[in-house]
């Protein structure tokens, strides 16, 4: 019997409201001795000694029902574990981590674990650490948590109802196929089932970018240095990705022979596997070996045996022979994600103790199959010194075409030390990027308003004869612009010709000075490239964002036939840094949105 006058759902509320009461009021017990120890915590949740008043519900006890089983193993959940195989720093849950390792953790990055917050009663792993233990030690606690929401599941008997799945979404290669699994539009558990099994299984065998490399016993190691200069042999190499790093590693020269990451077996033993999860395997070749000697000379090797590191005694002073300074591994990759083909190129040298703690180099370079390697003048940015790519497009629409010769792109005049403009005819210079160029020539000749034959003295490279102004004017802009003066420059060193409307146009200015009775002849070509720092301020990227060519004409006057005249020409070629300062950013106020959760109600709707 309920009171007079109160409605059925405050009565409802009221009971659950007071059954969660009781509940929060039994404290579980907390063990500390193992993950199996959890009896003193289950026990805790029988019947408690009579001092609720009358009426009160009791707390649920083990005749109530079966308790939900967790969806996860809390005392085998570890969020904060990111690296396979490999101790996190503060991460008290990592299961490769050893007690040496936490005693020189400074806190727990994660110190509650807990399960599936919408049952009633849930497990929970508590992690701390024992500073006042010499050395400190981790503490683990495997507790039973009461939820205090009066929302929260009990008793369960669908397990598949504690999470979303996801339905397969229909499109037209498989919608037949949905409409004979399913009761008119009405998907059934059976079918959610069968299609999240369907999608967990992946559609092709290949290689992606960022994929480690798999070997036929775990993945292909690439040392590196992570939180310090040491080396790390547990970084896995992944597919597509160039690198280049150095690290250090400290060694005992007496243990030698002993330690692996000296040793070429250690590197050229593994067979890459062809694809992930395959049996056919891709064994690594060893292409050459170049010994260092003390001194820093060089030398090849003709064979290509594996040789094991050496300890040898040299009177007072022990060597240590056949130590792997560098590794640089060469794979070679289909479009279909295949790898087939491992390379490998050492560099031995002899350590002493002198040399110790020892640096080693790594680098690993991916080729497609069946392509030439393009060269490129940086990635994506440019880099100082090398040449800035350019082309012309030679109709609107198309895409850009350049020279195979990377130097011969945008090009100005050599310089010689006769300065003489025909000796050298049709040698130009690179434009490098980054670098301010200036370079000049004479030009003998005779300038009249009559045509005449143009002659070309070989013996002083000089314009002889009655020549117009037109001739000389057209022999002069010839040596100026070159053979195939480009449109167009590439913003960065690795951009693709085919993304035309990235690329930067080149804007051309003619100026003049006008004298009357004079010739109008170009004398100066002045390129201007204005670039910025692209990206992050941690790693800027050089970009050219505008490309200017002012071609400047001077006046000189008529002369009469057969007198000689000297035509200074030059070319510049200057860098300008445009970059804007970086602004300081500040984030936002927060915005107080007080809404409900969308699974608030769950599962009840």
């Amino acid at each position: 019997m309920r009171p007079r006058g109160l409605p059925p759902l405050l009565v409802v509320l009221l009971g659950c409201w007071a059954s969660v009461s009781a509940q929060t009021e039994a404290t579980p017990a907390v063990t500390t001795e193992g993950l199996n120890s959890t009896e003193a915590a289950l026990a805790t949740f029988g019947t408690s000694p009579s001092t609720r008043p009358p009426g009160t519900p009791r707390a649920p006890g083990p005749s109530s029902g079966p308790r939900p089983t967790p969806v996860t193993d809390v005392a085998a959940l570890c969020v904060c574990d990111l690296s396979p195989a490999q101790c996190d720093v503060n991460c008290c849950c990592d299961p490769d981590c050893s007690s040496v390792d936490f005693s020189v953790f400074s806190a727990c990055s994660v110190p509650v674990v807990t399960g599936d917050s919408q049952f009633c009663s849930q497990k929970a792993v508590i992690y701390s650490l024992n500073f006042t233990a010499n050395p400190p030690q981790r503490v683990f606690e495997l507790v039973d948590q009461i939820n205090p929401s009066i929302f929260c599941i009990h008793i369960t008997n669908y397990k598949p109802a504690l999470s979303f799945i996801n339905p397969e979404v229909p499109d037209e290669n498989n919608f037949d196929t949905l409409m004979k699994t399913s009761d008119g539009f009405t998907l059934n558990a059976e079918s959610y089932i069968s299609f999240t099994t369907k999608l967990d299984i992946p559609t092709a065998a290949k290689y992606e970018y960022g994929v480690p490399l798999q070997t036929s016993d775990s993945f292909l190691r690439f040392p590196s240095s992570l939180t310090s200069s040491l080396c790390t042999d547990n970084n896995p190499a992944a597919f597509l990705v160039n690198q280049a790093v150095k690290c250090t590693r400290k060694i005992n020269l007496e243990q030698c022979e002993e330690i692996e990451a000296l040793s070429m077996a250690f590197y050229s033993s593994p067979e890459i596997l062809r694809v992930p999860d395959s049996r056919k395997k891709v064994p690594i070749t060893v292409q050459s070996i170049v010994i260092q000697s003390l001194n820093k000379t060089l030398t090849r090797r003709e064979d290509t045996d594996v040789l094991q590191p050496t300890l040898v005694n040299a009177g007072h002073f022990s060597l240590c022979v056949n130590v792997v300074l560098e590794v640089k591994y060469s794979l070679t990759y289909t479009d279909a994600g295949e790898v087939t083909k491992a390379d490998l190129s050492f560099l031995l040298g002899t350590v002493s103790s002198i040399v110790v703690p020892l640096q080693q180099k790594f680098e690993i370079h991916f080729l497609q199959e069946n392509t030439q390697p393009v060269p490129l003048s940086g990635n994506p940015g440019y880099v100082v010194g090398l040449p800035l790519a350019a082309g012309f497009q030679p109709h609107k629409g198309s895409g850009i075409i350049q020279t195979t010769n990377r130097y011969g792109q945008l090009t100005i005049l050599h310089s010689t030390t006769e300065q003489d403009c025909l000796a050298l005819e049709g040698i130009r210079t690179p434009v490098l990027f980054g670098y301010t160029m200036q370079s000049g020539c004479k030009l003998r000749s005779s300038v009249e308003h009559s045509l005449g034959n143009t002659v070309l003295d070989s013996s002083s490279h000089r314009l002889t004869g009655a020549l117009p102004c037109q001739l000389i004017a057209q022999k002069v802009k010839s040596l100026l612009w070159g053979q195939g003066f480009p449109d167009y420059v590439a913003p960065f060193g690795n951009s693709q010709a085919q993304d035309m409307l990235d690329w930067v146009p080149i804007h051309f200015i003619t100026q003049s000075f006008n004298r009357k009775d004079s010739c109008q002849l170009p004398g100066a070509l002045v390129i201007e490239v204005k670039w910025t720092k692209y990206g992050s301020l941690l790693n800027p990227q050089a970009k050219i964002v505008n490309v200017t060519a002012n071609l400047i004409s001077s006046s000189f006057p008529e002369a009469n036939s057969g007198n000689e005249r000297t035509i200074l020409i030059s070319t510049a070629v200057t860098f300008v840094d445009v970059s804007a300062p970086a602004e300081a950013g500040f984030r936002a106020p927060p915005a107080i949105n007080a809404r409900l959760p969308f699974n608030f109600f769950f599962p009840f709707v």
